[in-house]
């Protein structure tokens, strides 16, 4: 074996290395000039919706040069934990301070209410709502008795005042499970537990402004509240429904009765 040229041989190749290696650190240090060196940033692990809680499922870390660091960019999970997107995220992008908020005054109900529409809040027991078991982005029907003839009882009837209404919140509880103003987010988050959000005593509907003056009207001079039917998330279809009276409920034989029962109640003197 030659001494001589396998000495000359790792020269070179040592040579060659040191030469790569300077190459190598000259682009990188190049590089860092730049575009800056590399930093952690949060991103979106999946989409994320409007007004969706940001937790550490749906966000991971990578690395980036700084010149491409969006700003207001996090580089912990920590700082975007139990916090709420204002505006759609796609996956992928950064998560950055204008595009999350808290909990609180700004992601209150109002940002829930589509324009044009209204928020309307009626009370309720149980009979009136499904047992409690409507909860907010569930879609009603609002169901009312009327009663225009003072009292009587072949006239009065239950009526379909609205169809296909969207349930903004229950209670306290939104539509996107965020709380109103005052209340803070949990620190864990899982998925809703169906007794866990029954305790409410008010529902609270989308309307045009024609139709909450309807409800205001049924609140402030019908004799009996409303009720609300719960419907299908996909049933958008409305229908023609009319009125149900005393008559409609009886057999042949007992509406013959009553109508004769009726008419010597109420005849003319």
């Amino acid at each position: 074996m030659n001494t001589r040229a396998f000495t000359l041989a790792l020269v070179i190749a040592g040579f060659a290395m040191f030469m790569v290696f300077t190459y190598v650190e000259d682009q990188k240090t190049s590089l860092i000039k730049k575009y800056g060196s590399m930093s952690s940033v949060v991103v979106a692990k999946q989409n994320i919706s409007e007004y969706e809680l940001i937790d550490d499922s749906k966000v991971t870390i990578i690395s980036l040069p700084q010149k491409f660091l969006s700003p207001g960019s996090f580089k912990t999970m920590k700082e975007v934990e139990n916090t709420v997107a204002t505006v759609p995220i796609l996956k992928g992008e950064q998560i950055t301070k204008p595009r999350i908020t808290y909990p609180g005054e700004s992601t209150g109900l109002s940002r829930e209410v589509s324009v044009g529409k209204r928020a309307l809040a009626i009370s309720i027991d149980e009979s009136q709502a499904v047992s409690k078991l409507i909860k907010p982005g569930d879609r009603v029907d609002v169901l009312a008795a009327i009663d225009y003839t003072s009292g009587r009882k072949h006239m009065q009837k239950i009526a379909t005042i609205l169809q296909d209404v969207r349930v903004l919140s229950t209670g306290m509880s939104i539509s996107n499970n965020l709380p109103l103003i005052g209340l803070k987010t949990p620190q864990v988050i899982k998925k809703m537990k169906l007794n866990t959000y029954s305790n409410y005593n008010t529902v609270t509907l989308e309307l045009d402004p024609f139709q909450v003056q309807k409800i205001v009207h049924l609140l402030t001079f019908a004799a009996y509240k409303p009720y609300l039917s719960l419907r299908n998330i996909n049933d958008k279809d409305t229908v023609r429904i009319e009125g149900t009276k005393l008559y409609d409920i009886l057999s042949d034989k007992d509406q013959s009765e009553a109508k004769s029962y009726f008419a010597d109640k109420y005849k003319k003197k």
